[in-house]
């Protein structure tokens, strides 16, 4: 029997760690937290310094009994959580739910799951930093009261099943001042001036000029001097300029470049990086300092060298500028440097990739760069055209990677000049003025969202993906893809001593993964922000982190920062529970139906944001209309509201049988003869013609034509049926697999069943 027992967090930690120690270690995982605040009002003794009371998780029970056991025979038990908050709270929970004696409990931390990483962790063991323990329980029982008091008010207020959330909320908010920026920005119109210059040999030069027009009779006017003008070279000027590398990853970094780059979703890269972390690949994925270690820094150093040449190596140190970092001893990097390619699925291997390049390249020379910028002068006007152009004298750390952007603009890579003279007369080609639209805010990304949260100061690196997953669970806000609109613009085109005037169309706005915010977090954040301030207050959040850090510290003591927040708040809680339903503006009336003379109303409505016209009186019922995408119940318009009643409506005959366009509670779609097919969100519910609605019907029978392979008559429950990653057995509710080198649809009833029974249960997750 092993001497010593380490526990960790996760299985795949417990394997990874195992193979780096002896016979004398068992390694052993907790699947996570073990203990929780039971559900109900009585986890926290609020009477007596907000003492929690603690209980074992149901799924957790064999998990202890199983630890318990080997703790008994362990000689020494070595607690190996992660090295944060919430470790160091795992790490007590294990204590207590154990019942460890102190004289044989260790606790250990590493930053990197190596062996030498393993084996000084063992080496230098601590005990329980009890401040960061009591950081987490504050963190957990200040979140546990506000979500416990203030999500009963808002089911009665305004909507069952809402909830809110110190961070969630503060989030929410601001999405949904976004969106109101957003409806009331007014777009600015303006002229921007361009022209290309033949210089001969296939080779032109595009220049532009560097104010804009206001209106559509400047930039005429401006064409028209130019007209017949002579164009030359009046100067040329060359700066040479370095470009530096961005730090290595932090969380935050790490989710918003994996976006850029990758199109993962945060929580997608949190598990990735879990996943890489576990197997010893990359170091600690939660940590908000840039630093990296001596030992990192020589092995990237080495890496340089060999791959890229000693003139390609400049070591940096960053420094972190949060505050908050304390917790965080190193930024996201490799474990070894000199791997490329680690095992991994092909989603691992591309994060891997991103990590590798952005710490290699934090370590590597600037690139030189030389700038070429020309004036270009008009004979007829005082304004000078401008052509800029730039050329990479040395690579640098570019020659690894470049750091994205989130704004399209700025990613444009400007080419090298041609070959040019003072004094050189140009030929112009054409020259143009092309109406442009000044644009509103942008929506958030989900990686944007995270990166003004950490700009305020709020939440931390292991609550970013949390939050905004929990934003989008609870209906929000949704991430969506939404088509742009058409619009028009202006085209003045000088060529030939001719000005052409178009008018020409593009279609704007499009929003690829941006969040929208729900009528339903319009509704909630404005009671929120009217009622309690505080909670959805930005400062008043950020300085809550930051007594989380003091508590962390031992610089404050963390009942004491709960009292302070709770007596204002229970007392504005109980002041809420008195108002009145009608008080809280989740309607809004729009006008009167000039059909019918009754009044219309938008509001929520169980299944969702509606409008209604009429209220119930005797035996006549009101009629509703659910909104349509991106309609708001704060601004939608009586005419809005009208067009929306148009549903259901015929839209044609197929079969002898009428089909209907409506929208229901999952969405648009098509009724025929007693059956249901969704209209895609590519076709409008308003609009589909009948020819359109016969293809989806027909498309739609085709493809539950093909989802049987095989149905088996004795056996109703057993389907052999077609999925999206290809045949599976259906028992039950229960999904199987079908092995390598068997036949879908040679498969017997008895073998479907044989095959039912051997395949695992689904188990439940842990923490991470």
């Amino acid at each position: 029997m092993a001497k010593n027992l380490v526990i960790v967090e996760s299985p795949a930690k417990a394997k990874t760690i195992e193979g780096y120690l002896g016979k004398e270690f068992k390694v052993t995982s907790s699947y996570g937290h073990v203990r929780d605040l039971p559900k109900g009002d009585k986890a926290i003794d609020k009477e007596n310094g907000f003492k929690p009371t603690y209980e074992i998780s149901a799924d957790k029970k064999s998990v202890i009994k199983e630890l318990k056991k080997l703790a008994k025979e362990s000689e020494t038990i070595y607690l190996a959580s992660d090295d944060d908050r919430e470790g160091e709270a795992i790490s007590w929970h294990l204590k207590e739910a154990l019942a460890l004696d102190d004289i044989k409990t260790r606790r250990i931390v590493f930053r990197e799951i190596t062996k030498n990483a393993i084996e000084n962790a063992i080496k230098n063991p601590r005990g329980i930093d009890i401040d960061l323990v009591n950081a987490q329980q504050a963190r957990r029982v200040l979140d546990r009261l506000v979500g416990f008091e203030l999500s009963p008010i808002l089911w009665k207020k305004i909507k069952t099943g809402l909830s809110a959330g110190r961070v969630q909320s503060v989030a929410v908010r601001l999405v949904v001042e976004r969106e109101r920026q957003i409806d009331k920005f007014k777009p600015k119109s303006s002229y921007k001036i361009s022209a290309t210059f033949d210089l001969g040999n296939k080779k032109e030069l595009k220049a532009e000029l560097p104010q804009k027009f206001d209106t559509e009779q400047e930039a005429y006017d401006f064409l028209s001097a130019c007209n017949g003008a002579e164009f030359s070279i009046k100067d040329l000027q060359k700066k040479p300029s370095k470009k530096s590398p961005a730090p290595p990853f932090t969380t935050s970094t790490l989710q918003q470049e994996a976006s850029r780059k990758l199109g993962f979703s945060v929580s997608q890269t949190m598990t990735v990086a879990q996943k890489l972390y576990e197997a010893g690949i990359i170091s600690y994925m939660r940590t908000d300092s840039v630093n990296l270690s001596k030992e990192a820094v020589d092995g990237a150093v080495a890496q340089i060298k060999s791959g890229y040449g000693d003139e390609y190596v400049k070591t940096r140190h960053y420094k972190t500028k949060s505050n908050s970092a304390q917790e965080a001893h190193e930024a996201i990097r490799p474990t070894n440097f000199s791997v490329t390619e680690p095992a991994a699925d092909r989603n691992g291997l591309r994060l891997y990739e991103l990590i590798w390049k952005r710490a290699i390249a934090s370590q590597m020379a600037d690139a030189e760069i030389e700038k070429t910028t020309a004036q270009i002068g008009i004979s007829t006007v005082d304004q000078q055209l401008v052509a800029t152009g730039e050329v990479i004298k040395f690579e640098g750390f570019l020659s690894v990677y470049l750091e994205s952007t989130d704004d399209e603009d700025e990613q444009e890579q400007k080419g090298m000049l041609p070959p040019l003279q003072i004094g050189q007369v140009l030929n112009l080609d054409k020259m143009w003025a092309k109406q442009g639209f000044s644009r509103p805010p942008a929506r958030y990304t989900e990686a944007s969202l995270v990166k003004q949260l950490e700009e305020m100061g709020i939440g931390r690196p292991s609550t970013y993906a949390p939050t905004i997953s929990t934003i989008q669970k609870r209906n929000y806000v949704v991430k969506e893809f939404r088509e742009g609109r058409e619009r028009e613009y202006k085209l003045l085109t000088l060529q030939n001593g001719e000005i052409k005037d178009e008018a020409l169309t593009e279609i704007t706005g499009t929003e690829k993964n941006k969040l929208f915010p729900t009528n339903i977090a319009m509704v909630v954040n404005d009671f929120l922000v009217d009622n309690f301030p505080n909670v959805t207050n930005y400062g008043f959040t950020a300085e809550v982190e930051k007594e989380f850090d003091e508590i962390a510290q031992g610089a404050k003591q963390w009942d004491k920062m709960i009292e302070s927040f709770y007596g204002d708040f229970h007392t504005k809680v109980e002041t809420t529970e008195n108002m009145e339903r009608s008080e809280v503006q989740s309607s809004r009336e729009l006008g009167v139906d000039p059909a019918s003379g009754k009044k219309v109303v938008a509001r929520l409505g169980r299944f969702g944001p509606l409008v209604q016209i009429g209220e119930e009186e005797g035996e006549e019922k009101p009629k509703f209309a659910s909104l349509r995408q991106g309609q708001f119940i704060e601004n939608i318009t009586l005419e809005d509201a009208l067009e929306l009643f148009k549903l259901p409506r015929e839209v044609g005959e197929f079969e002898e049988k009428p089909m209907q366009a409506a929208i229901g509670r999952f969405g648009p779609y098509i009724k025929h003869d007693g059956k249901f097919v969704s209209i895609p969100k590519t076709d409008d519910p308003y609009t589909i013609t009948g020819e359109r609605a016969i293809e989806l019907i027909k498309a739609k029978r085709e493809a539950d034509a093909n989802k049987f392979i095989k149905v088996f008559e004795e056996n109703p429950d057993v389907q052999v049926l077609n999925g999206r990653y290809g045949p599976y057995i259906k028992v039950g509710k229960k999904n199987v697999k079908i092995p390598k080198g068997k036949e879908a649809s040679e498969l017997t009833l008895a073998e479907c069943l044989e095959l039912a029974e051997k395949a695992p249960e689904k188990k439940g997750r842990g923490r991470r």
